[in-house]
């Protein structure tokens, strides 16, 4: 039963809970970038360069061997070099999203410990041997 509790208490610290929703957001995110890539960054620069779909772009090792009906004995062997573009390109997307929000994170926290340090520490509060001298001192002046 130990186990069990000791299981509990790891899971449910802040770090573990924090790490947890950071890396469903970040599959989330990683979606969001590979529809960004797929669907509209890769066809345009594609339609650029002479309607190319980076995704097929492949170099034959070796072509497929056919019997004499022409089914396929032996699959073709090839380089698929336009997906690891593609991918790349993903990747380098969600690399540069990271870290421009990262650098956000970093400005606004910098701005708030600025502020933080900047603001004037509140006046400490008088003893009360403090509070009755300045009483003394003010009948004093009255006199």
């Amino acid at each position: 039963m130990g186990f069990f509790k000791e299981f509990k208490e790891f899971a449910m610290k802040g770090n573990v809970m924090d790490m947890a929703i950071g890396v469903i957001i970040g599959g989330a995110f990683g979606k969001i970038v590979t529809s960004l890539v797929n669907d509209i960054l890769m066809p345009l620069v594609g339609a650029l360069i002479g309607n190319v779909n980076f995704t097929t772009l492949s170099l034959t090792l070796r072509t497929p061997k056919l019997n004499e009906a022409g089914e396929v004995v032996k699959e073709a062997v090839t380089l698929n070099y336009g997906n690891f573009i593609q991918v790349t390109i993903d990747f380098l997307i969600v690399a540069l999203c990271i870290f421009l929000v990262m650098k956000g994170i970093n400005k606004a926290t910098s701005l708030v410990k600025k502020q933080e340090e900047e603001a004037p520490a509140p006046a400490p509060e008088p003893s009360a041997e403090e509070k009755l001298l300045t009483e003394i001192r003010d009948l004093l002046k009255e006199k």
